[in-house]
């Protein structure tokens, strides 16, 4: 969306500045971005974040529509762009291989505000993350993004707070990259992972164990199971298994620490959730399993709404940063809606932020006293006006 509002006085928008009010504290302690060699920055990290906000925030369709947008309309030019302006071909080269660093920082410390602002809504059960992977479309000319021939894509390793309903880490490979090495690095000591049985791996379960995290994953039904202790379980639940066993056949894929085995039947299908976390109940088990759809669901709206898929880099280094810098705008949303509205993100408030600041810059007082220096009200207009 490229907004047209002329102007000869400074322009802002209090919603907007509003919006963004949670970056300033950590803004003022994020790593500076230092020039290359004798050669000035051509837009400072303040203003390459900004515009990342915007592109998001705003629904463009492209690194050339933004571009487009924040040279020619004054409220982007004014808040957004450097004051000289910005190339399509150094704002690009700037997107591709800078400013990272300094997203990454903006992102964690964001992140930690974000998860103290927010309700805890199953602290009972410890602090769960939702690990998973999701593919992103690339274009054949990424020829990093190894998919399939004649398919181009990313895959971005995600880790996702369950109670607080933000995402809490992200890693980036090409579309084949495996996804079980991340899950130690997505997890912090204490934290319990909730996992899909594509990341069933009986020598992961171990390694985790020794670092002091935790997991409930859904394991194969047919995964052998050498019970050490069977654990009694009502007749009338919808559990109808729970043991201490050794997963995998000896020799070969054993575990070397016992794990606990959770069966649940739902709708006739039979789920078994491997965990190590012996302090909850077995139907509390089932119950954190069932929250890994969270992931799938913030995966779902981000996609569909922060416009992942218009991409603005081609490296991967690029779209690392485009990726953080939607990230960055859904938690500055998520703080938003809460804060003003008491609830979780929706594209509905979104839209009505888009609308207020687009109403406060072509109704504002400050912007309406200069349109009409520039457009005269004619004397029908006036009495409209008057009458309303």
């Amino acid at each position: 969306m490229v907004i047209t509002v002329l102007s000869k006085r400074k322009i802002s928008s209090k919603i907007f500045n509003k919006f963004i009010s949670p970056l300033l504290k950590i803004l003022a302690k994020t790593p500076k971005l230092l020039p290359r060699g004798d050669r000035p920055l051509k837009m400072n990290f303040d203003e390459q974040l900004k515009a990342l906000i915007y592109f998001h925030l705003q629904e463009h369709k492209s690194g050339r529509h933004l571009v487009e947008d924040i040279n020619t309309n004054e409220f982007a030019k004014q808040n957004i762009a450097p004051a000289d302006g910005i190339s399509k071909s150094s704002f690009f080269e700037i997107i591709n291989s800078r400013g990272l660093e300094q997203l990454q920082y903006v992102f964690e410390n964001l992140y930690k505000q974000t998860e103290k602002t927010l309700p805890k809504k199953y602290k009972s059960l410890g602090d769960l993350v939702a690990i998973d992977g999701t593919l992103i479309d690339a274009v054949l000319s990424m020829y990093w993004a190894d998919y399939r021939k004649g398919s181009k894509k990313a895959k971005g390793h995600f880790g996702f707070n369950i109670n607080s309903s933000i995402p809490s880490k992200i890693f980036l490979t090409d579309g084949n990259g495996g996804e079980r090495p991340f899950v130690s690095q997505i997890l912090s000591e204490g934290q319990t992972g909730v996992m899909d049985r594509g990341y069933q791996s009986h020598k992961n379960f171990d390694y985790l164990q020794s670092e002091k995290k935790s997991f409930v994953c859904r394991i194969k039904v047919k995964t052998t199971k050498t019970i050490i202790k069977e654990h009694t379980v009502d007749p009338d639940s919808f559990i109808f298994y729970d043991a201490l066993v050794h997963l995998g056949t000896p020799g070969i894929n054993r575990t070397k620490t016992p794990v606990r085995v959770v069966g649940y039947k739902i709708k006739g299908v039979k789920y078994f959730v491997a965990t190590d976390r012996h302090d909850l109940s077995a139907e509390q088990v089932a119950d954190i399993y069932k929250l890994r759809w969270t992931i799938e669901t913030f995966f779902k709206w981000w996609k569909e709404h922060l416009k992942v898929y218009h991409l603005i880099a081609r490296s991967e280094y690029g779209l690392m940063v485009q990726i953080m810098g939607g990230l960055i705008t859904y938690l500055l949303m998520v703080i938003y809606c809460y804060e003003n509205y008491n609830e979780k993100v929706s594209i509905k408030r979104i839209r009505e932020l888009r609308t207020t600041i687009l109403n406060e810059l072509f109704n504002g007082q400050e912007n309406t006293s200069t349109l009409e220096e520039e457009f005269p009200k004619s004397k029908k207009e006036k009495r409209l006006d008057a009458n309303s």
